[in-house]
C-alpha cells in the first residue's frame, strides 16, 4: 500500500468511527487485528472483539467524536493525534493512534494517552 492509500483508509476507518458503525469499521480490519494500548495491554482482539467493544462504547456513549487534530504517513505506519469527546458533558482527553497494516487492511492499532 502506498502511504497515501494507508491515510485514505484510516480516513475511512475514522468516519465509520465517528458515525457510530462498529461494523463497518471492523469491514476494515484483517480477522485477528488488534487494538491495544503502546507497548502495553490489548484492550480488543480480533475482528469480533473489535466490534464487541465498540459496539458496547457506542452504546454507552452514542455522542462519541473523535477529531483527528493531525495525521501523518510514516514509514509503513499511519500516525494520528485526536481530540476524543465522549459526551458534552465529559472533558475531552487526546490521545495518538499507531496504525499498522496488513493485506491493504488494519492490522493492529496502538493507543499512548
Amino acid at each position: 500500500m502506498s502511504a497515501d492509500d494507508r491515510l485514505a483508509l484510516v480516513d475511512k476507518l475514522m468516519a465509520r468511527y465517528n458515525a457510530g458503525d462498529a461494523d463497518g469499521y471492523v469491514e476494515l480490519m484483517t480477522e485477528n487485528a488488534v487494538e491495544a494500548l503502546y507497548r502495553g495491554a490489548v484492550l480488543r482482539d480480533g475482528r469480533e472483539g473489535v466490534r464487541s467493544g465498540l459496539s458496547a462504547m457506542f452504546a454507552e456513549f452514542p455522542q462519541n467524536h473523535a477529531a483527528v487534530k493531525a495525521r501523518y504517513a510514516i514509514g509503513e505506519m499511519v500516525v494520528l493525534h485526536e481530540e476524543v469527546s465522549r459526551s458534552p458533558e465529559m472533558a475531552s482527553f487526546e490521545v495518538i493512534s499507531i496504525y499498522s497494516f496488513a493485506d491493504g487492511k488494519v492490522d493492529r492499532v496502538e493507543f499512548v494517552r
